[in-house]
């Protein structure tokens, strides 16, 4: 399993103490401190090269998962486009129905197709408040309070922060549009919704408030208005910060839009719905966060990770939540 940084620290020990024979982890650094501003392509190359020579060091490894958080997940999405291998095997199947893969010549014969994160079986890929649609649509990024005017000053100097901040305000262009607009759809050289759809889980933690860099909609994968009513969360057994789980569902049939439509004058709510029409013919497990009325409600966006635990400590029921329900 591969974690993203030091900041996992302590989901990574958790892991570990749960599941002492079943899982190495690893925590990545080959993106840390000042790497983050070079890119969300160049970090997810960099990320993937990393796993490619973890694997190597452990033969034995059998199957994949990757955690990630904020940016990270973002990171962790195009490394395993870059992962991704799709082989065919043709399976030979007698007429009694037993099937088997060693090449013989029965009554019938079919193509199987073996989908593989670097030669791995993928297993579980897990966001932690990450900004998939990016920070540019409207209240994507709370800290702004909601104000165009601030929203488009902050799109205006992203910059500042490097490619990310161009890539995560959708101001880059360098193949005719945004990469996270091109990251919602499988290119010829980089399939990135196959990737997501190879793996047997994909699950979205998302605050739900008091996370001011990284929205409700845009870490959860949804529309505005298809988010939970704030009246209808409640805790959940066990995990008193976990307010509303929707479990995976079966893809919606709705009508694509090409990933290019109405782009060419780059309005954010055109490129939104089209990254969330991309992004949901994955089938992904949502897990909505609330700190509210908690001390540490205001760190909710380190919190929801613990990323130290001297000062996210609440946020400890959502790792345990995600170690319960880890498929290995």
């Amino acid at each position: 399993m591969a974690l993203l940084a030091d900041d996992w620290k302590y989901a990574a020990k958790q892991f570990v103490k749960a599941y002492p024979r079943d899982i190495i982890v690893h925590c990545s650094t080959s993106n840390c401190s000042r790497l983050t501003f070079d890119g969300v392509d160049i970090m997810g190359t960099r990320l993937a090269e990393e796993v490619l020579s973890v694997i190597k060091q452990h033969p034995h490894l059998q199957k994949i998962s990757f955690v990630g958080h904020s940016l990270g997940g973002l990171i962790c999405r195009y490394a395993i486009a870059k992962l991704y291998e799709q082989k065919s095997a043709r399976r030979a199947c007698g007429e009694d129905m037993e099937c088997s893969l060693d090449g013989s010549t029965n009554s019938s014969v079919e193509e199987v197709s073996k989908r593989k994160i670097a030669g791995l079986e993928p297993v579980n890929f897990i966001t932690c408040a990450t900004p998939h649609l990016g920070c540019r649509g409207h209240k994507q990024a709370p800290a702004f309070c909601g104000l165009y005017s601030f929203e488009n000053a902050a799109a205006s100097s992203s910059w500042l922060l490097g490619r990310s901040g161009r890539h995560l305000f959708l101001k880059d262009s360098d193949e005719g549009k945004p990469l996270l607009l091109r990251m919602a759809s499988d290119s010829e050289d980089l399939p990135f919704i196959s990737a997501l759809q190879s793996f047997q889980r994909c699950v979205a933690y998302a605050n739900t408030c008091f996370d001011y860099l990284v929205g409700w909609s845009t870490s959860s994968l949804r529309r505005r208005s298809e988010l939970p009513k704030r009246r209808n969360l409640k805790k959940v057994d066990k995990y008193p910060h976990i307010v509303n789980i929707d479990k995976a569902t079966s893809v919606s049939s709705q009508e694509e839009i090409p990933a290019d439509a109405k782009i060419k004058g780059r309005k954010s709510q055109e490129m939104e719905e089209a990254m969330i029409r991309g992004l949901t013919k994955v089938s992904w497990e949502r897990v909505d966060v609330s700190f509210k009325g908690s001390k540490q409600r205001h760190f909710a966006h380190t919190a929801i990770q613990v990323q130290s635990y001297c000062i996210n400590s609440d946020g400890a029921d959502v790792i345990q939540h995600m170690i319960d329900n880890f498929t290995v």
